[in-house]
Formats: structure tokens, sequence, C-alpha cells
């Protein structure tokens, strides 16, 4: 199925974080790399996500979500950003799936429950964003979470603990790696109302020099 068509069909708007590996994607030791993901649509047969890595139209591959669980899957269709994916499950399963959305949708609609931008961490509106190194390369990532302190996002390259970088316009150093991507704890801690328009705002290049922001560069040079 497309895109398309599963946005007109019967499905749960909500926001599940996750992650999914896919296939001839490996990290440093040979193991496969997991990325982070976040559900925008969700039904028993399919779902559609936010992810840095969208694979191909007929990859199979594993996900797991914190309210979902494990499932086995494959891609049907890609979009800017992120991807459709189809469970490949059991009668039984997408019956559980069926119940436990239900039970999401109501809990979302509550307003009894607090609103999770009053949390220390926040999951932006805006799920994407670009990194800057120090060397001048850019990667797209995948944000996680924010906070005023730091973010976590998830990419296809991997840096050191301590590697200085960008996200957005918000400077900052690797301050911890996880499974499915890593942690930036920002040099200086940013206002709550600006940050999360400072983290997916992207690089933008300098004329002069043909590099993305060349005062951030030189910013990042120095804390190399």
């Amino acid at each position: 199925m497309n895109i398309e068509k599963f946005l007109k069909q019967r499905a749960v708007k909500i926001s599940v974080s996750g992650s999914y590996t896919l296939p001839n994607w490996y990290d440093a030791a040979g193991q496969p790399r997991a990325f982070a993901c976040r559900t925008r649509r969700v039904s028993p047969f399919r779902v559609l996500v936010d992810a840095p890595v969208p694979g191909r139209i007929g990859d199979q591959f594993t996900s797991f979500f914190s309210d979902f669980g494990k499932f086995d899957c494959h891609v049907s269709d890609i979009s800017p950003g992120g991807f459709l994916m189809e469970l490949d499950t059991t009668a039984q399963t997408r019956k559980v799936l069926s119940q436990k959305l239900t039970w999401l949708e109501q809990r979302e609609n509550d307003p009894s429950i607090q609103d999770r931008r009053d949390h220390a961490r926040f999951i932006p509106e805006v799920p994407h964003s670009t990194l800057l190194f120090a060397d001048g390369s850019t990667y797209p990532c995948f944000i996680i979470d924010i906070s005023v302190s730091g973010v976590a996002v998830s990419s296809t390259v991997e840096p050191e603990l301590g590697t200085p970088l960008s996200v957005g316009a918000c400077v900052g150093r690797v301050a911890r790696i996880f499974a499915d991507g890593f942690a930036i704890k920002f040099v200086e801690q940013q206002r709550r109302i600006e940050v999360e328009r400072l983290v997916t705002h992207a690089p933008k290049a300098s004329p002069a020099r043909m590099v993305p922001n060349a005062p951030r560069l030189q910013r990042l040079q120095k804390m190399s």
C-alpha cells in the first residue's frame, strides 16, 4: 500500500518512539545498525513513521516500539523524512494492537493527561535537522527528543564521544552513545521558548566560503 491510500484509511494519529534495523546497515563492530523513529499514524496493519533512513521498498526489517513491542515488517512506501511499514504479524497480534491503539487514543484525548511539552525532555514538531562537523561535513539527522541542555538524535554518521558539532544552530559535543543514536550536550544552555526553533534550524551556506555557516564552523574547529 502507498502512503496516500493509507492516509485515507482508519488509523490512530499518535506519536510513539521506536527503533528499527535495515538490511545492509552495520556498525563498526559488524552488528546491525539501529535507528530511532517515531510514529505518525498507526493501524493494526501498518505504521507511518518519521525516520532518518527510509530503506528501500520491499526491504524486510525488524522494528520495536515502547508501547507496542517488536514487529517483523517490510517497507511499502517512502516519503520525505519517513516511510510506511507493513506489519507482518498474526491475526491475534493485530487484535491486541487494535485494543492497545483504542486505549492510547483515549489517553491522547484525555485533557487530564499532562502535556508532554511541560516535561524536561520533549518531542519537537519538526523531527528532522542537520548536523555540522568541524571539517565542514553535514549529515541529516532525526531528532529523538530535546531539552534546554541537549538533544538526542539518530543519524547515519557515528561520531565518537566528545566530538564537537552543531545540530541546527546549537553547538555542543557528543555526550553519550546508545543503540540507535547519540546525545549531544549543548555548550550553552538554551531558553525553552527558543530551543526547538534553534535545533531544527538547518545551517545556511556562506556565499564567501561556500561552506555551511562559516562562524559556526570556525567555532567547532576551535573546539576540536
